[in-house]
């Protein structure tokens, strides 16, 4: 096993991208990839983390599995966690 990372580690967008569904998957090529666990760890940590909580929201509002204050609530809690990284 290679301790050298491939240039995309990390990379949200190409580790985990938007597909046209509007969902979130790994490619085929990550999934047999040596470094996936930490490379999907490293692409969902920080700001990026923040961004996916949002979209996961969205959904959920979408869905009609959340109503509107509480999507209201933690999108402002999302946007206060984002100002502090």
């Amino acid at each position: 096993m290679s301790d050298q990372r491939p240039s995309c580690f990390g990379d949200l967008d190409t580790v985990f991208p938007l597909r046209a569904d509007g969902l979130r998957a790994s490619p085929t090529e990550c999934l047999c990839c040596v470094h996936k666990t930490p490379c999907l760890k490293t692409a969902m940590q920080g700001r990026a983390s923040v961004a996916l909580k949002r979209e996961k929201l969205d959904r959920a509002y979408s869905a009609g599995l959340i109503g509107f204050l509480e999507r209201w609530s933690r999108r402002k809690a999302l946007s206060n966690l984002d100002k502090k990284k």
